[in-house]
């Protein structure tokens, strides 16, 4: 499905030549068809020889209707720029064509129309040199041009082939399985409800489908679809689509909305673009200028931030931030247009790079620049791994999502993005960015260096601790811990691995000091106040941290073997007698109730047992 559209000066003939290419009057409105002149977007359709319908979006030419012209060129694959015979070029014609060019609409094709009001041959020649000075001065490759009479049918059927000819060579519109409908017109159908139309992109609607409205957010449901006034129940991605919406009234929607998927597209107050200004600008663009923003269908005041000059010159380009004052639908990759708001005139255009950068950006930042330099011109894989920059990795729908890649595309670019080390996968979590994933392994490389300097004796930072201080997830720290050389946990601390406990020789003779105690009361051990007393804490918890000893609540632990028997023998005997007590325990060790209670209590903490009344039974963890 391809849709065409209209531009040109408003005496040009643009609605008379649509109507005589498709049957259908574009001028909708009565004032429209009383004045012969467009106000707002009009809509018609036509079948090619090839058998293809498309569809036209008959925009206004007069230049106080510009902004209803900049609601409906912006989801088209081509368009008749139309000039009159008559009158040659008016100012109208130059700014469609720049609009044209800054929305990247480069499939164009010139129609010199009225041509039966002419009758001296030189004056067609003059005209036609006009328009090549014209495209000339733009720098464009050389466009069809095709002489028109929509009077007498003069050039139509070959207006028509050179139309087939430029559109057969476009690549197929492509399913991205994430439809977008920028809305231009809404209107209720007695007994249906409300109606919105649009030109679809990016994914195919089906009738059934959940939709969502953005910036408002309402959810509706698709009860019927039209496409040239056939119903369809599936609209395909480049086609005009008339929408029927249960669930939403016709007051809730409004021009410039874009109907799409549940939770497919957020809605924005700043975006990163690049821009484009117009060589013969006659306001400079200023830092913190307030402008109008075009995009889709939609429109708002907004600010810019540029953010390498305070002022661009006529005919330059750069890098800006958009700041607007209510939530707009945009998407990476969008093309838009800036125009001044009183006097009213246009500035340039360009594309949005990051429609959720989260943060105003500082100004003067060449680093910065080159980030977004890489966004808008990188490689497939170069752009995957910049949107896999964060906090977290993504997932594959999430990448896709933020850039609009088809299934293929998205394969391709995480191919190059993996075999080139851009980015790390990670199982379960997705997929990372390099940059991210080193970023953080230095960050715990540093709190780990500093934790060890000031704690040698502590075999290393208890996991999640180290968790809260970076604010990451315990999953990020495990993967980046299991997979760096220089990284290693260990009885739930994490450790350089290259730190390890050393005992002075002072600290040497403690350390036996405290196990010849633990050895001599192994199941009535002396409390770890007196295992202070006889090491310092910090040897204790040294050897707390080495599994040397087992502490099984803040007054009592044991040797780590004398432990472990004590936990097997629990094992068994609740294996083989379904349950224990702390009487039982006590008399298989001939130690006291109060080491075998706080030994049960410590086992219940870790699911091996559970308590039910006066006896332990098998926990979880048993």
């Amino acid at each position: 499905m391809r849709v065409i559209g209209t531009a040109g000066h408003v005496d040009h003939g643009k609605s008379t030549l649509v109507e005589a290419l498709s049957g259908i009057n574009p001028d909708r409105l009565a004032e429209e068809q009383n004045r012969q002149m467009t106000i707002d977007l009009g809509f018609a359709w036509l079948d090619l020889p090839d058998g293809e319908t498309i569809g036209i979006v008959d925009v206004p030419g007069h230049r106080d209707f510009i902004e209803n012209m900049l609601a409906g060129v912006g989801g088209i694959d081509a368009a008749l720029l139309i000039i009159a015979a008559d009158e040659g070029i008016m100012p109208q014609t130059r700014e469609h064509l720049a609009i044209l060019e800054l929305l990247d609409i480069r499939n164009i094709i010139i129609v010199l129309s009225k041509i039966d009001l002419i009758d001296d041959p030189e004056w067609i020649e003059l005209v036609e040199l006009e328009i090549d000075e014209l495209l000339a001065q733009r720098g464009l490759r050389a466009l069809p041009l095709v002489a028109v009479s929509a009077q007498t049918g003069a050039g139509l059927d070959q207006l028509v082939e050179t139309l087939q000819r430029v559109l057969i060579k476009l690549p197929e519109r492509v399913n991205y399985h994430q439809p977008r409908l920028p809305i231009d017109r809404v209107f209720v159908v007695s007994g249906f409800g409300a109606v919105v139309t649009g030109t679809l992109s990016s994914g195919a609607l089906a009738i059934g489908d959940g939709v969502e409205l953005q910036p408002s957010g309402a959810a509706g449901r698709i009860r019927g679809l039209q496409s040239y006034r056939r119903d369809v129940a599936v609209a395909s991605p480049g086609s005009r689509v008339a929408v029927n919406i249960a669930g939403v009234k016709s007051g809730e929607i409004q021009r410039g909305d874009v109907l799409t998927y549940p939770r497919q597209l957020q809605p924005t107050l700043l975006a990163d673009a690049h821009f484009t200004q117009l060589n013969d600008i006659e306001r400079p663009l200023a830092h913190n200028a307030e402008v109008k923003i075009f995009c889709g269908a939609a429109e708002s005041v907004a600010r810019v931030r540029l953010l390498e000059s305070d002022a661009m010159a006529p005919g330059s380009a750069g890098w800006l931030q958009i700041r607007l004052p209510e939530p707009m639908p945009l998407s990476r990759g969008d093309r838009f247009i800036l125009r001044y708001p009183s006097p009213a005139e246009t500035i340039g255009g360009g594309v949005i790079v990051n429609a959720h950068p989260g943060r105003r950006l500082k100004r003067f930042q060449p680093e910065i620049i080159k980030q977004m330099e890489l966004a808008l011109s990188g490689t497939p894989g170069e752009r995957l791994a910049l949107a896999a920059k964060g906090d977290e990795p993504q997932t594959r729908s999430e990448l896709q999502k933020r850039l609009g890649y088809s299934d293929d595309e998205l394969s391709t670019a995480l191919a190059e993005a993996l075999n080139g080390g851009l980015i790390r996968q990670l199982d379960a979590q997705g997929y990372w960015a390099a940059e991210s994933w080193q970023r953080l392994s230095r960050a715990i490389e540093t709190e780990l260096s500093a934790f060890h300097q000031v704690n040698p004796l502590r075999l290393g930072m208890p996991r999640p601790t180290l968790q809260s201080r970076l604010n990451t997830k315990l999953g990020l720290l495990d993967a980046i811990v299991e997979n760096e050389e220089g990284l290693t946990i260990e009885s739930g601390f994490v450790r350089l691995r290259e730190h390890s406990i050393r005992f002075s020789d002072e600290q040497s003779q403690a350390v036996k000091r405290v196990m010849k105690a633990l050895e001599a009361e192994p199941f009535s051990p002396p409390g770890i106040a007196e295992l202070n007393r006889l090491a310092g804490e910090e040897v204790v918890r040294a050897l707390s941290d080495l599994r040397r000893i087992v502490s099984v609540n803040d007054n009592i632990a044991f040797a780590a073997d004398s432990y472990d028997r004590l936990v097997a023998e629990v094992r068994r005997h609740i294996t083989e007698c379904e349950e224990i007590d702390a009487k039982t325990l006590r008399d298989k060790f001939g130690s006291s109730r109060k080491y075998a209670i706080a030994v049960l209590d410590h086992l219940d903490s870790l699911g091996i047992t559970q308590r039910v009344g006066d006896v332990r039974k098998g926990g979880r963890n048993l």
